[in-house]
């Protein structure tokens, strides 16, 4: 529950910065929908009050995909949707099992929106992100050992994509114009995974 009351105060605080970035190559409406999604899922939460954190998992996401417009909605009610089903009823998590979740989300975005690493989208933040987790936790680190190198890696990533030239979205239809702009996608990407370190590391 913390990581997506943290994901929500992001939103919120950063919803007009978010918008300003999608108004440069977008539809103008990522951090308007995003939060709007996240107030939604946490009204669903308190009065659901989930057992699991599969269960917390499909609420949030059925909320999203029922609440947020444009591209946004299906690319993080996935998220959230491909999560709670990696975790199942497990009553808790293991480091391993949360990464797995990750790395289903990461396909799920991958097979919804075709995009892939270089082309200025979410992907370009997960990937990288999902794959260091991975390794390290294959290393036998935590996930509390390794979380300020993830948000870390996690900002490298975003703000790569400023010199991109867009290929997938509404974004690429601008083509070279497109380029100079960081991918909104790819920021919200962002502070979902400072949320989910800050949760875990109890900030």
């Amino acid at each position: 529950m913390r990581v997506i009351r943290t994901f929500a105060k992001y939103l919120e605080e950063n919803r007009d910065y978010l918008t300003r970035l999608d108004a440069a190559i977008g539809d103008g409406d990522h951090g308007i929908n995003m939060d709007r999604g996240a107030k939604t899922a946490l009204n669903k939460l308190e009065s659901t009050d989930p057992k699991t954190p599969g269960e917390l998992m499909r609420i949030v996401g059925m909320a999203l995909l029922s609440s947020v417009g444009g591209a946004a909605g299906p690319l993080y009610g996935t998220v959230f949707m491909k999560m709670s089903m990696a975790f199942g009823t497990k009553p808790e998590l293991s480091d391993a099992e949360l990464v797995q979740g990750l790395k289903q989300a990461l396909a799920g975005i991958k097979g919804l929106g075709k995009a892939e690493i270089g082309d200025k989208t979410m992907v370009d933040v997960w990937e990288p992100v999902v794959e260091f987790m991975e390794e390290e936790i294959n290393k036998g680190k935590t996930l509390a050992d390794i979380c300020g190198d993830v948000v870390s890696l996690a900002e490298e990533r975003m703000r790569a994509t400023i010199p991109m030239q867009a290929k997938k979205g509404r974004a690429s239809y601008l083509g070279e114009r497109s380029i100079g702009h960081q991918d909104p996608g790819a920021t919200s990407s962002y502070y979902f995974f400072k949320s989910l370190c800050e949760s875990l590391e109890g900030g």
